[in-house]
């Protein structure tokens, strides 16, 4: 039988006495305690768990101003981020202002020329082209600049974003962004840049009756194919709000009509009637950011947009064929970069390199790759576009990495992002000095500690390979879909036996393991770990067939294999 990790308490397993042992702990170790809270958790509910968009502050503002517009036929202009939140928001306002016979254009900035937000370049465009109203998805709250730009122009802009804010908000006509005020009234702050896009539209269609004679009560629930995509793929926490729209989303998108989600699902060879949110994090919103990353983000918003099959077909097989490239380009730093590390030899506590021929929107992938092989923090810099040095950072799991560009001064010309992920501008005059700079700021934050963020990684449960069946994998399933802020649980198999081990993949990059228990009696279950890297890859090389390891696994089904059975994530490994 398993064995929890943390029992719960009596009262607490009164309070949850509606579940079974195992779901009742997964509950109380992601903060639900009450069976209210369990309800709404385990069965979210578009119809109750919703809340009002009129909550948000400006939104009333916002969408009088965008129904007046619409049925003005005044020009109205959608400006978008054009990665797999601001596509996917801008997707769903443009169904929305189509739908509604509005008038209307999408402007996505290029990421390699113009670099993230809005920029006054694209506001004289777009006024040029006749823009009365600005709609920003994902993007504005920073744009004091092009907002001021714009209304000197005489077009009123809407932001809709969910970024921090900085030192003083844009003057724009509204600000429909949960974390622009201190007093904001909305009860979840935490909805992705097309949640609140999705939002807007859900108050539009409310403020503006006379817009049903266009738009059917209900149509909007389509529209949450793109919100849910966006919900997963940009990592917001998949509780409260997000988690209705995450489910919803999914429902959605199983059974999506658009044209261009069935063609690129095919091109995976993803069943599109089963897309689950691992299917989206790690098929569909890689191929929507290479359209960016390697070209054109319009690319992708295309492709969601067209009622063309043909034309669908294309654009998928652009993605396809961008992502294939983004690979390519992404393997080629890696390998230079291990190149001159192993050239280095001695590699020190925090990796900063660079190259100006590097394409910066390449470099977070690089980055994550080199972080966990290595297990300290990794700086990648490239030269974009507009000249500047530009780069990501990844933390390898032990370190805090704003706190340590913070502490990191005269350096950084700007840098955003939290624990684990960054994005930085370094100055050019100090490019040479960043890894030198960035070890010295580690060491400072070492000795402190109190900066340092170890990540110990602690098992939910743990169970024998016996208990891996599919009616413990359905009770996991139930907490589904599983994100940040609700983890997929992780399982501890204590003492098992290595029966076979060996590697696949065209590299032979991927391990698998084949284990049962230390008695030899069980079943035998498969154990799989895809591009092993860090301290996973150098046990398993030591690993010889009959070692006794201890192993942390997510539990999944292979859907590879005949009968679709279960079988083991690896996530950690230590020899026993």
């Amino acid at each position: 039988m398993f064995q929890l990790h943390d029992s719960i308490t009596s009262v607490l397993r009164e309070e949850l006495s509606a579940y079974d042992d195992l779901t009742a702990a997964l509950l109380s170790r992601r903060g639900i305690l009450t069976k209210e809270d369990a309800e709404k958790f385990l069965n979210p509910s578009y119809d109750t768990h919703l809340y009002d968009p009129f909550l948000m502050t400006d939104m009333s503002k916002a969408a009088r101003r965008l129904a007046d517009a619409i049925l003005a036929e005044e020009k109205i202009a959608i400006w978008s981020d054009y990665d797999c939140d601001g596509i996917p928001g801008g997707v769903v306002l443009h169904n929305f202002l189509k739908k509604a016979g509005a008038n209307f254009e999408n402007y996505i900035p290029h990421r390699h020329d113009d670099g993230y937000g809005m920029n006054i370049e694209g506001i004289e465009t777009l006024s040029r082209n006749g823009a009365k109203l600005i709609v920003t998805v994902d993007s504005g709250i920073t744009d004091i600049d092009p907002v001021a730009r714009a209304k000197g122009l005489g077009a009123d802009v809407i932001v809709t974003d969910h970024h921090l804010p900085g030192p003083a908000l844009p003057d724009a006509f509204a600000i429909v962004n949960p974390h622009a005020r201190t007093n904001e009234t909305y009860p979840f702050l935490e909805l992705c840049g097309a949640g609140i896009a999705w939002k807007l539209v859900c108050a539009t269609l409310a403020i503006e009756p006379g817009l049903r004679e266009k738009v059917p009560v209900g149509w909007e629930k389509w529209l949450l194919d793109m919100v849910g995509l966006a919900t997963i793929a940009d990592m917001v926490p998949l509780i409260g709000e997000n988690r209705v729209l995450a489910t919803y989303g999914l429902l959605v998108m199983r059974k999506s009509p658009r044209i261009g989600l069935q063609k690129l699902c095919r091109g995976m060879r993803v069943e599109q009637r089963a897309l689950t949110e691992d299917d989206v994090g790690f098929m569909i919103a890689p191929r929507v950011n290479a359209a960016s990353r390697m070209g054109d983000a319009r690319d992708a918003l295309l492709l969601f947009t067209t009622t063309d099959e043909n034309e669908a077909d294309r654009f998928a097989k652009k993605l396809e064929k961008a992502n294939r490239t983004r690979k390519a380009e992404a393997g080629a730093i890696t390998r230079a970069v291990r190149s001159r590390l192993r050239e280095r030899g001695e590699v020190r506590t925090v990796i900063a390199l660079g190259d100006p021929q590097w394409r910066p929107a390449l470099l977070g992938l690089v980055a994550n790759t080199i972080a966990e092989e290595y297990e300290r923090p990794v700086f990648l810099w490239g030269r974009e576009g507009n000249l500047r040095l530009k780069g990501s950072a990844r933390s390898g799991g032990a370190t805090h990495l704003f706190e340590l560009m913070r502490a990191t001064e005269k350096t950084f010309v700007e840098f955003g992002g939290h624990a684990a992920a960054c994005g930085f501008t370094v100055q050019d005059t100090e490019v040479f000095f960043l890894e030198d700079r960035l070890v010295e700021a580690y060491a400072r934050m070492s000795m402190g500690s109190e900066l340092l963020d170890e990540l110990a990684m602690r098992a939910d449960a743990v169970i024998t390979p016996e208990e891996a069946t599919d009616a413990f994998l359905a009770k996991v399933d139930q907490l589904a879909p599983f994100g940040i802020q609700n983890p997929k649980p992780v399982f501890l198999l204590r003492e098992v036996i290595v029966r076979e081990i060996s590697y696949f993949g065209k590299g032979e990059e991927h391990l698998k393991l084949k284990i049962n228990s230390i008695d030899g009696n069980g079943r035998i279950i498969d154990a799989i770990a895809f591009f092993a890297k860090g301290s996973l890859a150098r046990i398993a090389k030591a690993l010889t067939a009959g070692n006794c390891v201890n192993m942390l696994v997510h539990l999944e089904r292979d859907t590879f294999s005949r009968g679709n059975p279960v079988r083991l994530r690896l996530l950690d490994m230590r020899l026993v």
